[in-house]
Order: C-alpha cells, then sequence, then structure tokens
C-alpha cells in the first residue's frame, strides 16, 4: 500500500520545510510514503527547499494558476506515482501530521474512499468570531447541497482513495474543498470526516482575500455544484416563484373582469402572462439542463475509466524498466 502526500505550494520558502519536517516517514497499514510539491508559479525559494530537503516528486507550473488547478495537478501527479492512497495537506503546517493516521483509517478500513479532517472550528483562536459563524454557515450549506455530514467543508485536510482521486473534477479556478464534497455527495462516493487538530498560525490565509471576498466566492461555488449535480431541481426552484407570481396576478385579473371591472386591468393580464412565460421557460431551462447532466455523467464515467487505463498503464511501463519523465 503506497501513500503519497501531496503539498501546495504558493511562495512558501519560508515553512514548507517545517510542514515536511512534520510529516511521518512510516504509518500502519503503509509500506511506502512517498511526498509530492505542487509548485504553483512561486516565485520564491520554494522548490529550491523542496529539493533540498528530498522531496520525491515536484510539479512545477510556470506561472500561479491557484489551488484548484495546483490540487488537481497534484492528484494526477500522484496517480502516476502509483499512489494507492492519497493525503493533501498545507504548506503552513496549519494541520498537525500526526493527524494523518488518522484520517486514513477510515480507507485503511474499507468503510470510506474520501476522508475530510473537521478542524475543531470554535477551539482555533485566530478565527474571529465572525469567521467562525460564517465556516459553520458554509459548512451547513456544503452538507445541504451534497446530502453529506462533513462538519468541516473547507478543511484542505483531506485523504482519498486512488479510485476516487480519478473521479475527482473541479471546474471553478479558487479551491477545490467546497466543490469536491458536493460531488463526492452527488456521486455516492463513500465520504467521512475525522476530527483533527491544528497548529499555531505562522501567517494569514492566503486564500482569504478577505472575509466577504471568501463568502461571495463560496456562495457561487457552492450554488454551480448543486446546479451542476442538481438541475432539473434546482431550476425548478427557481421557476416556481415566477409561476405563483404569475398566477396569483392573474386571478386578481379575473376577480376583476368577473365582478365587470376587467376592462381596466388588461396590464395585470399582461404581467401575468410574462411571469408564467418566464416560469415556463425557466422549468424547461432545467428540463434541458437535466438532459445536458445526464451526458456530464456519460462523460464523467468515460474520463474515469479514460484515466484508469492510462494510469495502469504507465504503472506497468515503469514497473518494466521504463524511464519517465517528471
Amino acid at each position: 500500500m503506497k501513500l503519497v502526500i501531496q503539498i501546495p505550494c504558493y511562495n512558501e520558502a519560508d515553512t514548507l520545510e517545517a510542514a515536511l519536517n512534520d510529516l511521518p516517514r512510516e504509518l500502519e497499514g503503509i509500506d511506502e510514503i512517498e511526498y509530492l510539491i505542487i509548485n504553483d508559479g512561486s516565485c520564491d525559494a520554494t522548490a529550491e527547499v523542496a529539493r533540498r530537503w528530498g522531496v520525491h516528486h515536484i510539479v512545477n507550473f510556470s506561472q500561479n494558476r491557484g489551488l484548484a488547478k495546483g490540487f488537481m495537478a497534484g492528484l494526477d501527479g500522484c496517480l502516476r506515482n502509483g499512489a494507492d492512497i492519497i493525503v493533501n495537506t498545507d504548506a503552513d503546517n496549519q494541520y498537525c501530521a500526526e493527524d494523518i493516521q488518522a484520517l486514513i483509517q477510515p480507507i485503511l478500513d474499507g468503510s470510506a474512499d474520501m476522508v475530510v479532517g473537521a478542524r475543531p472550528i470554535d477551539e482555533t483562536e485566530h478565527f474571529s468570531y465572525l469567521k467562525k459563524k460564517l465556516q459553520h454557515l458554509g459548512s451547513w450549506a456544503v452538507r445541504k447541497a451534497s446530502k453529506t455530514d462533513i462538519p468541516d467543508a473547507p478543511s484542505g485536510f483531506r485523504a482519498m482513495t486512488r479510485d476516487t482521486a480519478m473521479r475527482i473534477n473541479v471546474v471553478n479556478d479558487y479551491t477545490y474543498t467546497l466543490e469536491t464534497i458536493v460531488q463526492a455527495g452527488r456521486e455516492k462516493i463513500a465520504i467521512t470526516s475525522v476530527p483533527v487538530h491544528t497548529n499555531p498560525q505562522v501567517r494569514p490565509s492566503r486564500l482569504f482575500g478577505g472575509i466577504w471576498s471568501y463568502v461571495k466566492k463560496s456562495v457561487v461555488i457552492i450554488l454551480r455544484a448543486y446546479v451542476m449535480y442538481q438541475p432539473f431541481k434546482a431550476f425548478t426552484y427557481i421557476s416556481i416563484l415566477p409561476t405563483l407570481l404569475g398566477l396569483g396576478v392573474s386571478f386578481r385579473f379575473l376577480y376583476f373582469y368577473f365582478t365587470g371591472d376587467g376592462g381596466g386591468h388588461v396590464q395585470s393580464l399582461i404581467l401575468a402572462c410574462t411571469l408564467i412565460i418566464i416560469g415556463f421557460l425557466t422549468f424547461t431551462i432545467g428540463l434541458v439542463s437535466d438532459l445536458i447532466s445526464s451526458n456530464r455523467r456519460i462523460l464523467a464515467d468515460t474520463q474515469y475509466h479514460v484515466r484508469r487505463m492510462e494510469y495502469n498503464m504507465e504503472q506497468k511501463y515503469k514497473g518494466s524498466g521504463g524511464q519517465d519523465e517528471e
């Protein structure tokens, strides 16, 4: 059983070595551990620190492409290097590496395919009161959208199986944390969480440009992911409001019409028809989106099989003595 621990990095030369030093060298149930760094266009000596420390694999971007793309590139690198289990953690040493054993244990036990580390949000000193409440609110929204019970959706400390990593797709450019949970829940991937500890903060989060900026982007990601996996339900909900308003206005017109005063309320009839047409068109968009979603599922399944063949062939090539360039 091979574990690859991946760490997305952007200008992390000052903190990376400390994070690497804390990583485990051996774990129960794991035969081999390797480390992979995603150097996301860093302008400092991040890559040099990783090489000097002895990291096995480095994925380099020539310019910064964002956390989501870095995460996906890391998964690709881990899979190409034969990972059976992949753990993702942060370069600022936010998460206690001692908890990696607990993080992968549900996978080793066969009870889960993806595990998310749940931080003690309310006990985290450097989180403001507002941030704590927003974290809870965001996690609640993700639980509703994904039909899971993950208490800490924004946590980047997570583990997944090789098969799950091949099924994961992230389409937004901001972060992978929320979208992957919605995908896992909607695609019936066995997902659970375990409590983990955090280390003292060494620098402010670079994902947060500001609280409200993060909230805005997170809301868009959650809504987009929900619409992607439940388009018919989403557009049906949206169509209800204009339809009900249109019916209400039409009943008002009919009341005046049958009481002999309909001539002065033609505007109400026009408004009612407009609202009902909007509701019907929105519902129709939901039907079309549902058909597109069906095609998306077929394409995702095809992509999964293509990935599996590609990675398995690459491992056979390496096993036969072929040389690989990274």
